[in-house]
């Protein structure tokens, strides 16, 4: 599970006729996106953020908590509750109480809990006719058991005192998001781009909310994703694309004759990098007419004047494109440098590039 810290702040916990609940709360979670671009809604009075990242950043979590609690004070006059525990359930616990639980421990905090901290009290009721007093003597109980007794919602709670689930159902306000879009006059957001990645995560949603973040305010084209189109070779294929830009319909099934082999470079680059092609003999290798090297790759020269040495290479395969108009004539070729790094370069108007890295 992931290290969180939570922000309690009872003061904004419960509404206010005039709203100022909620505009301090939006104001509080903006100021802490500034320190940390994943801060996370939970409901009005608590908030989320992952700790590893600006524990780096601010030099540790003491800072990161000394920060994020003048930030607070500063904006609404008031001293938040601050925790640090694995996933959101025991964080929020931890924020209750000011408790900042130190790695590896959040089991052993867990545990020790009362059951009245899992919000049933019928349940806690009944597991205090039975002996039961803690999360842990509730986590120790077979699931077979808990099943016979008690309804499907006590299994889901069961999984939590385990530790198998890292928050309580319902203990997310599904609403808070809409609202606080509302109040700060932002559109909707089901239209657009889904995410970075084939699979949705809490990663993949606060990236996503992020980059809207970001574009918001600097402009359409602060944030650039790549975007895969038809093309025989990597560097012709992948383009950027302004983030939230609406998804083609039209599909590109073109067959692309001489089409570059898989596997494909997992970067590449939008400009090219320079680069010189050495034989054993320091002799920069070219490409003849033929498509065949006048040498042996034995090292990489940057502009820079570092230097590589090649350990393996294959190819090159040349292509030769548009020949009935303007001729295009390139030939690829994959390197492992000495150092570990697999590059695919090209040669193309007598020099050398490199357009892609192997992961």
């Amino acid at each position: 599970m992931e290290r969180l810290l939570a922000v309690w702040i009872e003061a904004l916990s419960e509404e206010k006729p005039d709203g100022s609940s909620l505009r301090d709360y939006l104001a509080v979670l903006d100021a802490l996106t500034v320190l940390c671009p994943f801060t996370e809604p939970v409901r009005l009075g608590l908030l989320v953020l992952p700790v590893r990242g600006p524990s780096r950043f601010f030099g540790g979590e003491a800072a990161v908590l000394k920060t994020v609690r003048q930030s607070v004070h500063d904006l609404i006059g008031c001293e938040p509750s601050l925790g640090v525990a694995d996933g959101l359930f025991c964080a929020e616990l931890a924020a209750r109480t000011g408790v900042v639980v130190a790695a590896g421990e959040t089991e052993s905090f867990r545990r020790a809990q009362p059951l009245s901290a899992l919000g049933r009290k019928d349940l806690a009721t009944t597991c205090r006719r039975l002996g039961l007093h803690t999360l842990g003597a509730f986590a120790d109980l077979e699931r077979a058991r808990v099943a016979e007794r008690f309804s499907t919602s006590v299994l889901q709670l069961h999984r939590v005192a385990r530790g198998e689930s890292s928050e309580l159902g319902g203990q997310r306000d599904p609403r808070l998001a809409k609202r606080l879009r509302a109040l700060r006059g932002d559109d909707e957001l089901t239209d657009e781009q889904i995410g970075f990645f084939g699979q949705r995560g809490a990663g993949d949603d606060r990236a996503q909310v992020a980059a809207y973040r970001v574009r918001n305010r600097l402009g359409a084209d602060a944030v650039m994703v790549a975007s895969l189109h038809g093309g025989r070779v990597p560097e012709d294929r992948a383009t950027l694309v302004p983030f939230g830009s609406p998804v083609g319909r039209t599909t590109d099934d073109a067959p692309w004759p001489g089409q570059f082999r898989a596997p494909a470079p997992a970067t590449t680059f939008q400009h090219r990098v320079a680069v010189q092609l050495h034989d054993e003999n320091g002799q920069q290798i070219r490409m003849g007419s033929r498509g065949l090297l006048s040498g042996v790759p034995s090292a990489l020269l940057f502009s820079s004047q570092a230097r590589r040495d090649v350990v393996w290479h294959a190819g090159p395969w040349p292509l030769v494109e548009r020949w009935w108009a303007l001729s295009r004539r390139r030939a690829h070729l994959q390197v492992v440098l000495a150092t570990g790094e697999a590059v695919l370069l090209v040669a193309e108007l007598g020099r050398w590039w490199v357009v892609g890295i192997y992961d």
